[in-house]
Parts: C-alpha cells; sequence; structure tokens
C-alpha cells in the first residue's frame, strides 16, 4: 500500500511538473495565462467510507479536461458488501458553460477496481463461516456534475455516475454495477 501511495505521488508530481507551461499571450507587454491543472479531494469519500480518492484533471480548452482518480479504502469490507479497496479511473469531460471549464459536465470514464465480497457460507454441520472473495476489475460509465470557481482558484464540485463492470461473470446484476460519485474540495493552479 505504501508503493502504491509513493507511485502515485511521484507520478503526479511529474505530472505537474510537466504542465507549467506559459500559455498566455504578450500583448502590450502584458502576459495572461489561464490555469489548466486542478487537484482536488474527494470528502464525501473521506467521509462516508474512510477511503482517500485524490483526482487530478487537465484542462485542455473551456469545453473539455481529462481527468485521473486514484481511490484507496480504509473501510471495513464487513459494513457494505462489494466495498472497493483500490480504484484507479481516467475519465473525459465536455462542459456546457460560457464560463471556463466549469458549470455543467457529463462524463465518460473507466475504471480499474479491486473489492472484496463478503459471502456467508451455511454448513450442514453448524459450522458456519464467512467466505471473502476478492477480485479485480475493469468498468465503464458515464458521470454528471457541477463544477464551481472561485476568483482565486478554489474548486468545488459534485457529482454522481454508474458503471458497468465488464469481465465480471457474477449472475446477480447489481454486483456488476459501480457508482461513482462525492463532493471534492480542490485548487486550479
Amino acid at each position: 500500500m505504501k508503493f502504491l501511495l509513493t507511485l502515485f505521488f511521484l507520478f503526479f508530481s511529474i505530472l505537474i511538473g510537466f504542465s507549467q507551461t506559459d500559455d498566455g499571450a504578450n500583448i502590450n507587454n502584458t502576459t495572461t495565462s489561464i490555469d489548466k491543472n486542478e487537484l482536488r479531494l474527494n470528502v464525501a469519500s473521506l467521509i462516508s467510507f474512510g477511503g482517500l480518492e485524490v483526482d487530478y484533471e487537465y484542462l485542455f480548452n473551456q469545453e473539455a479536461s481529462f481527468g485521473v482518480s486514484l481511490f484507496i479504502g480504509t473501510g471495513d469490507s464487513n459494513d457494505i458488501d462489494l466495498i472497493r479497496n483500490f480504484s484507479f479511473t481516467a475519465y473525459y469531460r465536455q462542459f456546457f458553460s460560457k464560463k471556463y471549464a466549469q458549470g455543467f459536465f457529463v462524463e465518460g470514464f473507466g475504471m480499474v477496481l479491486n473489492r472484496e465480497d463478503t459471502s456467508f457460507i451455511f454448513n450442514n454441520d453448524s459450522d458456519n463461516e464467512d467466505e471473502t472473495i476478492s477480485n479485480t476489475d475493469f468498468a465503464l460509465g458515464i458521470t454528471v456534475g457541477g463544477k464551481f470557481i472561485t476568483k482565486g482558484g478554489f474548486v468545488a464540485e459534485i457529482f454522481a455516475g454508474i458503471g458497468r463492470t465488464l469481465s465480471s461473470n457474477d449472475d446477480f446484476f447489481f454486483n456488476n454495477i459501480i457508482g461513482r460519485g462525492g463532493i471534492s474540495l480542490g485548487y486550479r493552479f
């Protein structure tokens, strides 16, 4: 787990370092730049699941962006069936606003996830036991949400989405459904 966290923060440090370019135009010896990077923390995941979810988003233009999200769950799998232990999500967003990359958006996402399912096994000889099955899967889905930004660069967003796992062989339909959502707070730079 420490290795994954170290690798994640190293990746984002390198990504942020390479993305620091001057995108402004020199007009009458003044330079204007548009902030194109965002780093956010999903506080809803932290509060409700006890998991840490961090997002990085790069803004292509005023209507489109690409981002990645890393979720590391710390909750107990006995609390909720099929809780995610880990997920890595890549997403593309399309914004529908006149302001630069904010307001209402629609997102398509792909997610690699690891989750546990705890099943109760009933034996005839009263030796009942719980069986925990861990599996890794891939899901595709869609999300809708809204993003709000202050002049100082503070970002708040709320979003909710749904996806379906592609490689799961579970016969129960709801075990193949993956949710994505939260309330994220961060900074645009």
